[in-house]
């Protein structure tokens, strides 16, 4: 298992990653290490016996190479610039006419492989963690926010789940789908479905006190001092403005972020929270938030004496050889950890996806 918090490092160390470089080499080889991730966190559901849900049309894999290759070849098609020319399009062809280039072939992976990495970046993440544990990060104040970000999030997959119910069952009654009026059979049972969930979601919310008011007004004067410390921020900002010396107004936007902090975390020591199942912390999750807080020193912050030089690259004019560090590749090569831990500690035990119906013994 892999603690919540160490996930959230990791996406940022990727994030980061993916956006402090344009070397096409360091850009490859994080998404490499992301479809690797992935098949390990894949594989560790599987080895558990659990099933992520309803299935996807296309699969992610196949969705991050279509974007790298329609962004290599949109570019390589509308930039038309560049010393290596590959082939020639007719000049009377409108917008496309020209030579076609191998540097804007490549100035388009590498947004290609930005784009993809952050999308098969955040659906490992949906992967390996349940839509509870990443609720739960939402500090205690905002905890009708928390509630109704749950059911927001929910929505969809339970729609969807409740849809292939209803579209079986009318299989099985011989009901096939041909024409737009064959669909009616299926939009209002789900739509009568969906409605009787969402009284029965106000009732439970009702039983449950969540329209309660706050008892005599306990934190009306913390909500005062919030608006207090907005009309500090406002204030301090505009004396940026007006006087020369911006000094006293930062102080009093740091004096308004202060007190609306402050106020926030008073709320959320009165707001009771309990949770079913802890998270644990142990060393690999320390060491996953230790190597991602590495990576992100290399790609973002100068702290290591590395050769940054390495991270900026441009192929026009003339297609070069990008420079490479093996330093950062190896560092880079941490990002594996998550996927490591899952794979050789028996899967995720917060994954977000559900037993198998088969392995039912209730």
């Amino acid at each position: 298992m892999v603690n919540t918090w160490s996930w959230i490092f990791w996406l940022g160390a990727v994030l980061i990653g993916l956006w402090s470089t344009r070397n096409p080499v360091y850009l490859g080889l994080i998404f490499f290490i992301l479809i690797i991730v992935w098949h390990l966190v894949k594989t560790g559901i599987e080895k558990e016996n659990f099933e992520a849900g309803p299935p996807v049309p296309i699969s992610p894999l196949k969705i991050s190479l279509l974007i790298i290759l329609f962004s290599a070849v949109f570019n390589g098609l509308i930039s038309q610039y560049g010393k290596t020319v590959i082939f020639t399009l007719p000049a009377w062809i409108t917008y496309l006419g020209g030579p076609f280039t191998l540097e804007g072939l490549v100035f388009g992976t590498i947004n290609g492989l930005i784009l993809s990495g952050i999308l098969l970046a955040f659906f490992v993440v949906n992967l390996a963690l349940p839509v509870h544990s990443l609720v739960r990060l939402i500090p205690p104040a905002f905890d009708n926010l928390a509630v109704i970000i749950s059911i927001a999030i929910t929505f969809m997959p339970n729609t969807i789940r409740q849809l292939d119910q209803i579209r079986e069952s009318q299989a099985i009654r011989g009901h096939r789908v041909r024409g737009l009026r064959d669909w009616i059979p299926l939009v209002m049972p789900l739509l009568v479905g969906g409605l009787e969930k969402a009284i029965g979601l106000a009732e439970a919310m009702t039983a449950r006190g969540f329209t309660h008011s706050e008892p005599n007004g306990s934190n009306k004067n913390l909500r005062i001092s919030q608006v207090f410390g907005l009309a500090l921020i406002f204030s301090g900002w505009l004396l940026q403005f007006i006087s020369s010396s911006g000094t006293f107004g930062k102080g009093m936007i740091g004096l308004g972020l202060g007190l609306i902090i402050f106020s926030l975390w008073i709320i959320g020591r009165r707001t009771p929270r309990s949770i079913y199942r802890p998270e644990k912390w142990n060393g690999y999750d320390f060491g996953v938030i230790l190597i991602s807080i590495i990576v992100i020193s290399v790609y973002w912050l100068p702290l290591l004496h590395l050769d940054r030089r390495s991270l900026f690259y441009n192929p026009y004019p003339a297609m070069t050889f990008p420079a490479v560090d093996p330093m950062v590749i190896f560092i880079t090569l941490g990002l594996l950890a998550p996927g490591i831990l899952i794979r050789f500690q028996g899967g995720s035990e917060y994954s977000s996806v559900e037993p198998k119906p088969e392995d039912d013994h209730f």
